[in-house]
């Protein structure tokens, strides 16, 4: 299935079924009136939105319509709990050579992981609206799964059982404010703005044998104002989603709607160029010094999108533009 989120004015739009080549849709909020609520009561609707699912790619659905990406929301507007990983180790690497960091003791085996910010998610049309080109804006390409309740102590092995759906994710970056707060052991939090996500979520089945060992097995198109920036692969993920799950619920249980993300994707074979611009700039200084590539302008544009073998985005496009943000409220 694929599932959109429509805006209509409220905090958590309505729920709308997406068919396969993301031509049309309908609404379903009488089965569910937000994503939120069908992941809370996923066994009992499930089901029932398949059955609408197959009737909506059969042409046979009341009330469908022609599916635009500019009037949905992110599929899940609002997070309960949002963790985002590091499991791309190519990316970790470079940094580190780039700025002569020292290595991360066992990060081969235990997975980076930060709590982040869930209550604001923009739409894959939504403008990145910040307040200054100072804090260094960086769009960051990644995966996301959506899971239902996770029991605390869930094994890896029993942990794919509990993703719902899979996202394509933009994890916007303010470059100049992460270090101060990566030296505060607390975390990120002016360094990470509100993250962004592509049109639709799906069930692992729409990926078919894309979708193995936890894994998103495709690459993740990226563009800047329209230019080629990179490609990078998703089966490269070091530790698969199984093993991010089993890492956040060691001590605890993961409310149904958890999302967890990647980590920005990368690959070793640096051909296939990057998924976000401090990457690029580490293989510059690594190659020639210092940096090249600037970070965004108000004005710019970033696009990511996934196709699959019949050339369709599979999850839609995200396709934004960075802009000021208005004055501050009183």
């Amino acid at each position: 299935m694929k599932l959109a989120t429509l805006a209509d004015g409220s905090r958590d739009g309505r729920l709308l079924l997406v068919s396969r080549d993301l031509e049309r849709a309908v609404q379903v909020t009488d089965i569910a009136p937000t994503l939120q609520a069908a992941i809370d009561d996923w066994a009992r609707v499930e089901p029932v939105l398949q059955a609408r699912y197959e009737a909506l790619n059969h042409g046979d659905v009341e009330g469908a319509f022609a599916f635009d990406p500019e009037q949905v929301m992110a599929p899940l507007p609002r997070a309960w709990q949002w963790l985002d990983g590091s499991c791309f180790l190519s990316h970790g690497e470079l940094m580190q050579r780039a700025f002569q960091l020292d290595p991360i003791e066992g990060v081969e085996d235990t997975p980076l992981m930060y709590q982040g910010a869930g209550d604001d998610f923009l739409g894959p049309r939504q403008d990145i609206a910040l307040p200054s080109e100072a804090h260094g804006i960086d769009f960051e390409g990644e995966f996301a799964v959506l899971v239902d309740e996770v029991p605390m102590g869930c094994s890896a092995a029993e942990a794919l059982a509990h993703v719902r759906l899979i996202l394509q994710v933009n994890d916007v970056s303010l470059r100049a404010l992460a270090p101060r707060e990566m030296k505060t052991g607390f975390g990120f939090i002016q360094a990470k703005s509100s993250s962004s996500f592509a049109p639709v979520a799906v069930t692992p089945d729409e990926l078919g044998e894309d979708w193995r060992d936890g894994r998103v097995h495709l690459p993740l198109n990226v563009t800047r104002n329209g230019e080629w920036f990179g490609h990078p692969h998703g089966g490269a993920m070091h530790f698969g989603f199984h093993r991010l799950i089993a890492h956040a619920a060691l001590t605890r249980r993961l409310s149904a709607g958890t999302l967890i993300g990647s980590g920005t994707v990368s690959n070793a074979d640096r051909s296939v160029g990057s998924a976000c611009i401090a990457e690029r700039r580490a293989v510059e200084m690594i190659e020639h010094g210092a940096p090249r590539t600037a970070f965004m302008r108000f004005g710019e544009r970033v696009r990511m999108e996934v196709r699959g073998a019949d050339g369709t985005a599979l999850f839609g496009s995200i396709d934004q533009q960075v802009v000021k943000a208005g004055a501050a409220c009183a």
